[in-house]
């Protein structure tokens, strides 16, 4: 560019500035640097488009910084800049280098944000892996888009506080308490993994002890926690009476269920590898038990005689095959059985049932029960020095529920301890 001697006056900086005025900027058309003073000009190409440019001396050395286009920086935005980088050589600090240093602070500020939902997915898909049940991710991403999206999905996780935590829970805490702990501490995981991140810091607003529970009322509180409906223990004998009239795999998996007071899951993702029909056992593999550890169920004679049935006309690996190719067994296909005999329990009440029978029929150490249904147990040092699983008396008791569910109508059989126990 060639520079205008009447416009470029090289030393101007000496002679006062904001020497410009709006109307001068506007109208400026010979090409050239026109001096406001203090170093800053205004810069007008052949083509008549201008622009801002700071000119400054450091070492020695005259350099150049551009401060962006007349259309975006207006003539006293540009001498604020100008004035802000005169402070800078002032202290010493090359101007155009500190621009370069902020810049890139502010890509590295953007490349440590993230926000909420982004988090949440990153969070899911982290763990997802070491989840045992498949539609454990999927209830994640629901329950999140449900209640927690609408409000903090697009914030950044270093953006929400308190207050986006509880504006979040307290429409739901009351209504749907057992939705919104499971919520606040999905909540709180996610937070927790964006801090370790390095996305955000301080206190977790979504913790709940020390500082949650004192905005919101214990879920406790509010709402008693409903357990699954069960039968009568003196009630199923006849309930499996009318259960071996009905046809279909269906009423066979129920039947097998009440029988092996096993869980749902267990029974309905069930595979033949798992069965030793020899010896009685059914082996459930640690990533298929709700404990994550291997659990193993001593068979009665009539389930084994369920499964004998089962294996002479099924095929594929499913021992309780569902209506789809290579599935199991649905909920609702156990669910209709019962809803077809006029029964309001659940299919998960059966496993109450059986440990009331073992409570109040039998004298069975409480250890033994829990072990039959798979619980972990609740003491810690109990825990520890319990290293077996007491399969022998665990089969003992198997066989006396299948005796008592095989009592005849009417019947109620009442089991001498010291004899189960010999």
């Amino acid at each position: 560019m060639c520079y205008n001697p009447i416009l470029f006056m090289g030393r101007s900086m000496a002679h006062g500035i904001n020497r410009l005025s709006a109307r001068a900027v506007e109208t400026a058309k010979s090409s050239g640097l026109i001096a406001d003073g203090g170093g800053l000009y205004l810069q007008v190409s052949k083509s008549g488009a201008k622009s801002w440019l700071y000119k400054f001396m450091l070492n020695g050395r005259s350099r150049e910084m551009g401060l962006g286009s007349l259309k975006a920086v207006s003539l006293a935005n540009a001498r604020e800049k100008a004035a802000l980088c005169r402070s800078s050589l002032a202290s010493g600090i090359d101007p155009i280098e500190a621009r370069q240093a902020d810049r890139s602070r502010n890509i590295a500020a953007d490349q440590k944000t993230i926000t909420f939902e982004d988090a949440a997915d990153a969070y899911i898909a982290a763990h997802e892996s070491g989840w045992k049940n498949a539609k454990h991710a999927s209830q994640w991403h629901n329950t999140l888009r449900a209640d927690a999206y609408s409000i903090a999905g697009k914030l950044s996780v270093s953006d929400i506080d308190t207050a986006v935590v509880m504006q979040i829970l307290r429409p739901i805490w009351a209504l749907k308490p057992e939705t919104a702990g499971r919520l606040r501490g999905r909540i709180e995981r996610i937070l927790d993994w964006a801090t370790v991140s390095g996305y955000r810091q301080g206190q977790n607003p979504a913790q709940w002890r020390g500082h949650l529970d004192n905005l919101l009322p214990a879920k406790s509180r509010i709402h008693s926690v409903q357990h699954h409906p069960a039968m009568p223990y003196q009630e199923i004998g006849d309930f499996i009476l009318q259960l071996r009239e009905r046809d279909g795999i269906a009423a066979q998996a129920l039947e097998f269920i009440i029988y092996t007071a096993a869980r749902t899951s267990e029974v309905r993702g069930a595979s033949w590898d798992e069965f030793d029909l020899d010896s009685g056992i059914w082996t459930i593999p640690g990533p298929r038990t709700k404990a994550g550890k291997e659990h193993r169920i001593p068979l009665a004679e009539r389930p084994l005689q369920i499964l004998r049935d089962l294996r002479s006309f099924t095929s594929g690996d499913f021992v309780f095959p569902g209506g789809k190719p290579g599935k199991g067994l649905s909920d609702m296909a156990l669910l209709s059985v019962l809803r077809r005999l006029e029964i309001k329990q659940t299919v998960h009440g059966f496993r109450s049932s059986f440990r009331d029978w073992a409570a109040e029929q039998t004298q069975f150490p409480r250890e033994v029960a829990e072990q039959a249904l798979a619980h972990t147990i609740g003491n810690k040092v109990e825990a520890a020095y319990l290293r077996s699983d007491l399969f022998e008396k665990r089969r003992h008791l198997m066989n006396l529920w299948a005796t008592y569910l095989d009592t005849p109508k009417g019947k109620v059989v009442a089991f001498n301890a010291r004899r189960e126990l010999a």
